[in-house]
């Protein structure tokens, strides 16, 4: 088969710890060919959508992982297979990449994840979808409202909607000083709407992602524990990943909402979750396939390409 993957820049791809470099190398491994697409290029010429592909080819090596062979201009349907693996920020120019690759799907392309659900999935905003499985959560602009929040909470996590990778979180008490502050900067003095949830202090433990593939998760986790003086579990703010199996309430999460989500088109969903909460719905670029395989010998990106085959032979 021939499976393109819409990427960032390759030279910016950390090989020895990507997921999407380990779903394309487990492709590869198995006969498939395999192609890179820059966002930039996707097109809609003459109502068709297109875009140029680089055929790649693939090695162990983290330094040296891939060689561009030929490129060409393509259509899209004519991959039997598109991944959608690009990082936010989700802006306009994401959304605009969804409207394309939606018309792609109405000339015959797959693409994983749906585009439409890609949309219309927040990744924060969408945990509000399961009220029962997640702490307190406010959102909302107005600086009186997200006071009132913290006063009743007393001990919160704020944050912007379009972030990644722990920026711009901030921790904050009903009497810290520069609470003010903190809200202005992250609404832009009222203009953009923000999260904001109360603190869940099982986050000394890990910031749990499991991720859930064609509606079943994985059997481990990684728990992203902070470093010392942090409140932030992200990997890219400094936390350490730890691989561990879910738990009983980890497993109850991932049933709730695993199916719902892979009947709306998401092959790969990346559930973050705290303690016993649900805290965020991962489904633009879900990672930390790396880090669990080789910590557990549990083979992610295997178990993504078997998913992955065995909808397209649907």
């Amino acid at each position: 088969m021939r499976i393109a993957c819409i990427l960032d820049p390759l030279p910016l791809l950390k090989a020895y710890k990507d997921s999407s470099v380990a779903m394309l190398r487990e492709a590869a491994r198995r006969g498939h060919t395999v192609y890179a697409i820059m966002r930039d290029d996707l097109a809609a010429v003459r109502g068709t959508i297109r875009a140029r592909a680089v055929r790649l080819d693939l090695f162990d090596d983290n330094h040296a992982w891939y060689a561009e062979r030929e490129s060409a201009d393509f259509r899209l349907a004519e991959f039997d297979a598109v991944l959608m693996r690009q990082d936010p920020p989700f802006d306009f120019e994401y959304i605009t990449a969804t409207w394309l690759l939606e018309r792609a799907v109405a000339e015959g392309a797959r693409i994983f994840n749906d585009p439409r659900a890609l949309r219309d999935h927040s990744e924060k905003v969408s945990i509000l979808e399961f009220p029962d499985l997640i702490p307190p959560t406010l959102v909302a602009r107005a600086a009186d409202v997200l006071n009132a929040f913290i006063d009743e909470h007393r001990d919160c996590v704020v944050k912007p909607l379009d972030g990644m990778g722990g920026a711009r979180i901030f921790r904050v008490r009903d009497d810290d000083p520069n609470r003010n502050v903190i809200i202005e900067t992250l609404t832009g003095g009222g203009v953009a709407t923000i999260m904001a949830q109360r603190f869940v202090p099982e986050i000394a433990a890990g910031d749990k992602r499991i991720s859930i593939i064609d509606g079943e998760p994985i059997p481990y986790s990684l728990a992203r524990i902070p470093k010392a003086g942090e409140t932030r579990g992200n990997l890219a703010a400094g936390g350490r990943g730890v691989a561990q199996l879910l738990s009983a309430r980890d497993r109850e999460i991932a049933a709730a909402l695993g199916p719902v989500l892979a009947q709306r088109g998401l092959l790969l969903v990346g559930i973050d979750v705290i303690g016993d909460y649900l805290t965020e719905i991962n489904v633009t670029s879900p990672t930390c396939f790396v880090e669990i395989a080789e910590q557990t010998g549990f083979d992610v990106a295997a178990r993504f390409i078997d998913a992955l085959e065995a909808r397209l032979a649907s």
